[in-house]
């Protein structure tokens, strides 16, 4: 049935969060006082009263309701893409969602209203609203996550996924959910605490001129690479080592140090940063870091590419000494602070606090935009559950260290009393050279040793110890062709947090501008016409992809016929590194490359049917009873949470959350 003519055309798309109080919805256009809304359902009504409605015009159910109060962040909380990405929304962003929400709900005229939070109906758009306000319910309102994903789960179109900031192919896709479950989990392990975030910090030090770094958890920071000339180390006990500043007054009166560099040493020896890892090659002097008590090392690795194993094993038990036992954070730093750096900081948060590798690279990504690229987004994935079995192998080591130790104390106090020995069940443990793998019920398992043949098949027989377990780089995509870079000359066009810059992220049009160039063949092999015999025939085939080489694409027989059908739309574009000339690990790639890439995924917009999910079916009666709305063909499906009246937790704004 067509809505009638007093409403307006602007359907879109809303989601019932919070019975008659909160929605979440697209729209084409913004909605106004003419917008169709699903009402809900007025009481039912004694039969002798239905001879008394007007037929035309609105019932006084109708009449009695408040107008909507609609509200969005479209033009106000931005995201600056580095490239093709374009969510999800940082914790700041969260932060100043919160506020102004809060005030939505606290003023008077919006007591009683229903409150409708709206996204323009572009499938990004949909997609941040919906992260945004899940999020927001997970983290302020304490809602677990299943609940905030509930009105969400199963909305139609799908929400868009996020993708990476890499310049290359997006082959690995972070959806809302995996951002509310980060973002939950951080929450619970106490790596994500809202209530000492510091918002005028928080956008003030991620900017490129203040020293571009974020806070991932109270114990890591993450930073992009300061610079400074010269950058080699300075030698102990010379004249120049006595003459770097030792005290935060000495940092700030240095002459020739840049001020993203002094702000990076001042936040450092004020939060007590015990220390700093470099990932990428020298760009600055390290003996900064040391003449203020901060120990400095290197684990410099190449630029789009995963780490040894043995490399993070390293990190983590240093990493891990200093927090656990120095009580002092970590700092890790590449060229940017995204791709190297996410993933040392997240196989440490994996190893420690069993975060999965979708989590992680979602959570990081809220507090730091941008983090974990390409194939290490791979990287991680495959080898969670490794690090995941660190931690547990040296929970179990450390327990049998210390129960060792009491059997060693308690056997040397009876030798000194001239009492027999007895063989405690631990030394009979350690004796049979069971103790690192036995466990609490006192099943064995083998030692956790790596298998030897790897993903492929193939078996791989220089494998050192460090390197014998999970997956290594020579099986994960290529390196990507650019890495993502905040640079100072447009700090102030594309990226303060809250202006809007369309230069980076392209429109539908020209993502659909782009396709992967396909090349297909077909071999074929005749069978000879006679008195052949299968076996015969099955021989010559045999024979001739030996010849071919399996038909691998370097050893193709050229005698054998085929054909090839080849239909490409090539895209050329230019990576260039803006800062590859001051950065020696970077220089010779700012090259122009050419590169075909698939059709970045399209998702279409909301359609043009106004959708409000409400429980079962609805009597013909009730139907009828809805008045205008219900003549307009509005249907009511599932998606409650919460409960109804004062009691909701929406309607008891966090006081803590607004910032004095």
């Amino acid at each position: 049935m067509a809505p009638s003519t007093r409403y307006s055309s602007n359907l879109g798309q809303i989601i019932e969060y919070i019975p008659d109080r909160l929605y979440l919805a697209s729209y084409v256009e913004a909605p106004d006082a003419n917008t169709l809304f699903p009402y809900p359902d007025p009481p039912p009504r004694s039969p002798s009263k239905w001879s008394q409605r007007s037929p035309e015009g609105p019932t006084p159910a109708q009449s009695s309701q408040k107008q909507p109060f609609y509200f969005t962040v479209d033009d106000t909380l931005l995201y600056n893409a580095f490239h093709h990405d374009f969510g999800p929304l940082h914790i700041g962003h969260l932060y100043r969602f919160a506020l102004q929400f809060h005030e939505i709900l606290g003023a008077k005229e919006n007591k009683d209203r229903p409150i409708v939070f709206w996204s323009r109906a572009d499938p990004r758009s949909r997609a941040n609203a919906s992260c945004l306000l899940a999020c927001y319910m997970v983290l302020i309102q304490s809602w677990p996550p299943h609940l905030a994903l509930a009105p969400i789960a199963q909305v139609d179109p799908p929400l868009m996924p996020f993708r990476d900031a890499g310049y290359s192919q997006a082959d690995y896709g972070i959806t809302v959910q995996d951002v509310v479950y980060g973002v939950w989990k951080a929450k619970e392990e106490g790596c994500c605490v809202l209530e000492t975030f510091d918002l005028d910090e928080y956008e003030r030090f991620e900017r490129v001129e203040q020293g571009d770094f974020n806070w991932i958890t109270p114990n890591f920071l993450a930073f992009a690479s300061p610079q400074s000339t010269p950058s080699a180390r300075t030698p102990e006990g010379t004249d120049a080592w006595n003459a770097l500043p030792t005290t935060l007054a000495a940092v700030d009166a240095h002459p020739t140090l840049a001020q993203p560099f002094k702000n990076v040493l001042r936040h450092f020896s004020e939060r007590n940063i015990g220390l700093v890892v470099r990932l990428n090659s020298a760009l600055y002097d390290a003996s900064y870091f040391e003449a203020l008590g901060i120990q400095h090392v290197d684990m410099i690795f190449e630029d789009g590419t995963c780490p040894p194993l043995s490399m993070v094993r390293k990190f983590i038990r240093m990493a891990h000494e200093m927090i656990t036992v120095k009580k002092k954070g970590v700092a890790v730093h590449c060229k940017a602070g995204l791709g190297r750096t996410g993933c040392l900081i997240g196989a440490y948060l994996i190893y420690r606090h069993g975060f999965t590798a979708n989590e992680i690279i979602s959570y990081m990504r809220f507090m730091r935009p941008g983090m974990v690229v390409g194939p290490q987004q791979h990287w991680l994935h495959l080898n969670q559950g490794t690090f995941r079995e660190w931690w547990v192998e040296e929970r179990v080591e450390r327990k049998l260290r210390k129960e060792a130790a009491l059997a060693a104390a308690a056997a040397a106090g009876s030798q000194t009393n001239g009492a027999h020995q007895p063989i405690t069940p631990i030394r009979a443990t350690q004796k049979s050279g069971l103790g690192r793998s036995s466990s609490k019920n006192g099943t064995s398992t083998p030692p956790n040793r790596g298998s030897a043949r790897t993903p492929l098949g193939e078996i791989d027989h220089d494998r050192t110890r460090d390197n014998s377990i999970g997956v290594q780089e020579d099986y994960l995509p290529a390196p990507t062709p650019g890495q993502p870079r905040k640079t100072q000359r447009n700090a102030v066009d594309r990226h303060h947090p809250y202006h809007r810059s369309t230069s980076a992220v392209p429109t539908v049009e020209e993502e659909a501008g782009a396709e992967h160039e396909v090349q297909t063949e077909v071999i074929s092999i005749h069978r000879s016409q006679g008195n052949e015999s299968d076996e015969e025939w099955n021989l010559r085939v045999r024979q001739h992809r030996e010849a071919s080489g399996s038909l691998s694409p370097d050893r193709r027989d050229r005698s054998v016929s085929h054909q090839t059908t080849t239909t490409s739309t090539t895209t050329i574009y230019q990576l260039v590194d803006d800062d590859a000339s001051h950065d020696i690990e970077n220089m010779g790639m700012a090259t122009a490359k050419t590169k075909s890439y698939d059709q970045i995924q399209r998702a279409s917009s909301a359609s043009g049917v106004l959708v409000k999910v409400r429980g079962a079916s609805s009597s013909p009666k009730r139907a009828v009873a809805g008045g205008g709305v219900r003549e307009s063909g509005v249907r009511k499906t599932s998606g409650r949470v919460g409960s109804v009246g004062q009691g909701s937790p929406i309607g008891a704004a966090v006081s803590s959350a607004r910032k004095s």
